[in-house]
């Protein structure tokens, strides 16, 4: 199939962009510039990536940004001390923990410790509480906010659409489970969660109307699971070994796209689907943040 089935996650967060960018002047204007600090700790090749280009995304967009690293061997203790002196500057409205973090520092306290008002990624219990009852008013982490919004700029109908996600962690599977299932426009839909423990996991698969694949599996949603007309959106980044690639390695998603792509309606590529998504929606929020404390 040509590539008009193809979701255009680069382009949509170029819109999503730009819109963030006019609100963003808009508190300039009234002498409140948005601020966003990024905590990195070691020297994880990803994590620096990942970081330089949200902070990249900052400048583009009139944020101040400032990225604080943290030597890998930093005690819990000291981490949780910036962080405390970050919750109390009036000059950043966000705080970004980037994951993962070192194997002795527990991420669930470090997450908690972040400021709720400055939590825009989303991930500390008052703000995972509130996705889970209702509450619009916390913050939404962002690669399911992210995933929801390429649905409702694509058109896709939600409302009452089987949606089958595969893969139950904190930062995909739970939040978008509890986005779409929620009695709100643009979402009641009915929602099945799979993980490891699913038994005939095909079979749920084949009765999504849209498909999320996030379990972190190369190429692991095949053509036999996907309905004809589905929507798939694939969240995956895996690194696989390939010997004709730069650096004898490439990265793929979860979902065999050459295979799947012919008989999906709607389908993210991967790259360019659901990531510059998530660094769109971390510029939203912190955005919000920002208007909150003008309000």
């Amino acid at each position: 199939m040509a590539a008009a089935n193809l979701i255009d996650g680069r382009a949509i967060a170029e819109q999503l962009l730009a819109e963030t960018a006019q609100r963003a002047a808009a508190l300039v204007a009234r002498g409140i510039r948005p601020g966003l600090a990024f905590v990195r700790v070691g020297e994880d090749p990803a994590s620096k990536v990942y970081v330089g280009m949200k902070a990249r995304t900052c400048e583009r967009l009139g944020l101040h940004s400032r990225t604080e690293v943290l030597p890998e061997s930093t005690p819990q203790s000291d981490l949780l001390k910036l962080i405390a002196a970050l919750n109390a500057d009036a000059a950043f409205h966000g705080i970004l923990v980037q994951a993962p973090l070192p194997r002795h520092i527990d991420s669930a306290t470090v997450f908690a410790s972040v400021s709720a008002a400055k939590d825009v990624d989303g991930f500390h219990p008052l703000n995972m509480g509130k996705l889970m009852l209702g509450d619009s008013s916390g913050f939404v982490p962002c690669t399911p906010a992210g995933i929801h919004e390429l649905l409702i700029r694509s058109r896709v109908n939600v409302d009452g659409a089987e949606v089958v996600i595969l893969g139950r962690g904190n930062i995909v599977g739970k939040p978008m489970a509890a986005i779409l299932c929620q009695k709100s426009k643009q979402a009641n839909a009915t929602v099945t969660l799979c993980h490891s423990g699913t038994r005939d996991l095909k079979s749920h698969c084949r009765r999504a109307d849209i498909l999320v694949a996030a379990m972190g599996v190369p190429n692991f949603v095949t053509a036999d699971m996907v309905r004809a007309g589905a929507v798939v959106i694939d969240v995956g980044v895996n690194r696989v070994a390939d010997a004709a690639a730069k650096g004898g390695s490439r990265l793929v998603g979860d979902v065999h796209f050459a295979a799947v792509q012919p008989i999906a309606g709607l389908i993210t590529p991967n790259p360019g689907g659901v990531g510059p998504m998530t660094v769109a929606m971390l510029m939203a929020n912190t955005v919000r943040a920002a208007e909150l404390t003008a309000d």
